[in-house]
Parts: structure tokens; C-alpha cells; sequence
């Protein structure tokens, strides 16, 4: 046998010995990117309860009609906001329109956050017995019919928390395609263009772990400005204080 027979015969048998993952290696192939759950910065899975620090007045019991101080109004939100009607609301079957996406974390609730699947994350909310998906891959729902929880697209962002919180990472979680809802239960409204973006922080606390979620509504047709708040929630050990309730025009 020549030499050129000889090489020939060489290399035809490395190539017949060279894995297949090595070969897609060469031609510039490699192993698929993690998924959102294995790539994921922070752990926000579990059970979480509302801590109400602030806005008590508003969060914990209905405000008295025409009360939107702290919301930046336009003057076609203070129409309906003195037009008010919660019975009318409750025969329209409208009872969850303070429970939408844009509200339902000021809510006085508790979270169950849990991976639906390796690409999306799901968090129940007891308080009006919502869902909400939050979805990292690319070309999920959009363009249907407007929900009460919207479509989310979310993100990891890597490096410190928001604020300087102490964590190697957030998530940032963008809202769009929502129902016409209220940003506080006695009327307050936001529009079904509104834009909502959020962003997830855990850090600790005494005793536990403390989630932080700063929300940003931009809505031109009822807010003169964005309308920001944060929310805060403690880690629990389980779900043994978890109690769905159906969504109510009066506390």
C-alpha cells in the first residue's frame, strides 16, 4: 500500500471513530445554551406573603371614591374615577378588574412561584385566584385576545440587584396586551394600552429571604407620568397559609 492509499485509509477511520457531538463541535455546532430554569441567576420558586409597608390605606381596605392621591391622573381617569360604581362592576361580571397584572402585586396576597416548564414561570396569586406566565423564550403568545394577566415576556439580568441589593442577579419582566383594569380597587383606572415592566429582586431579611418587585405602568391615555411602585414579599416555609379567594369589588 502506497502512502497516500495508507493516509487515506487513516483519517477514514478517525473520521468513523469521532463522535458525532465532536464532529458538530468542529463544524462550529456545540451543546444548546441552558435553559432559563438551569441558567437562572436567582431562586424565586416557593411561597411568598405580601408585606405591607406602605400605601396601607390603599392596599389593605377599599378607598373611598374619588381618593387617587399618589396616581398621576389624566383627566379622562378622573372621570371614571368619580363615575365609580362597584355594583355595576359586579353585574358586568368586571369583579376582577383591580386584579389584572398592572395591580395584582400590590394586592395584600401571597405567591406561589413555581418553573411550569424549563422556559416559563408560573406565579399564582391567592388573592382573586390568578396565573401569570412568565415566558423566556422567544415567540410566545401575543397579539390575542386581551387577558386580565397579559402577556409577559421575561429576562434574566446578571450582576447586582436593583438598588444595590445584595444578589447575583433580577429578573426584568415586560407586560403588554392586557384588559382595561384599576390600578387601585375603588376605580383608578389603567388602559388596555397601558405598558407594564417589572423587575424581581430577592434579598435577605432578617429571618428569611425578601422579594422585591418594583413596577413601572405607562399608560399615556390615563397617567400624565409613569406610575412606579415597589412591593414586598417574605419567603415562607410552605403553603400551608395559602388561600385562594375569587376576585371581589369590596373588601
Amino acid at each position: 500500500m502506497n502512502v497516500y492509499r495508507l493516509s487515506t485509509a487513516l483519517l477514514f477511520t478517525i473520521h468513523c471513530l469521532t463522535p458525532i457531538g465532536a464532529a458538530a463541535q468542529a463544524r462550529g455546532g456545540g451543546a444548546a445554551p441552558p435553559s432559563a430554569r438551569a441558567s437562572a441567576p436567582i431562586d424565586l420558586t416557593g411561597y411568598w406573603v405580601a408585606v405591607i409597608n406602605e400605601d396601607w390605606r390603599y392596599r389593605m381596605v377599599t378607598p373611598p371614591k374619588g381618593d387617587y392621591r399618589g396616581v398621576p391622573i389624566t383627566k379622562a381617569a378622573l372621570q371614571i374615577v368619580n363615575s365609580w360604581d362597584p355594583g355595576a362592576d359586579e353585574a358586568a361580571g368586571e369583579q376582577c378588574k383591580s386584579y389584572g397584572a398592572a395591580a395584582v402585586m400590590r394586592l395584600p396576597a401571597r405567591l406561589n412561584i413555581t418553573w411550569q416548564d424549563d422556559s416559563t414561570l408560573r406565579v399564582d396569586i391567592d388573592a382573586g385566584t390568578q396565573t401569570r406566565l412568565f415566558r423566556f423564550a422567544p415567540g410566545g403568545p401575543a397579539g390575542g385576545k386581551p387577558t386580565w394577566q397579559g402577556d409577559s415576556t421575561a429576562q434574566w439580568e446578571r450582576g447586582g440587584g436593583r438598588g444595590g441589593a445584595p444578589t447575583s442577579g433580577s429578573l426584568t419582566v415586560t407586560t403588554r396586551n392586557m384588559r382595561a383594569g384599576y390600578l387601585r380597587k375603588n376605580g383608578v383606572p389603567y388602559s388596555a394600552n397601558a405598558n407594564l415592566t417589572e423587575y424581581f429582586d430577592v434579598s435577605p431579611s432578617p429571618g428569611g429571604q425578601l422579594l422585591v418587585v418594583t413596577t413601572v405602568v405607562d399608560d399615556p391615555q390615563y397617567l400624565t407620568q409613569p406610575f412606579i411602585v415597589s412591593s414586598h414579599f417574605k419567603k415562607e416555609a410552605d403553603g400551608s397559609k395559602w388561600d385562594p379567594t375569587p376576585c371581589s369589588t369590596r373588601w
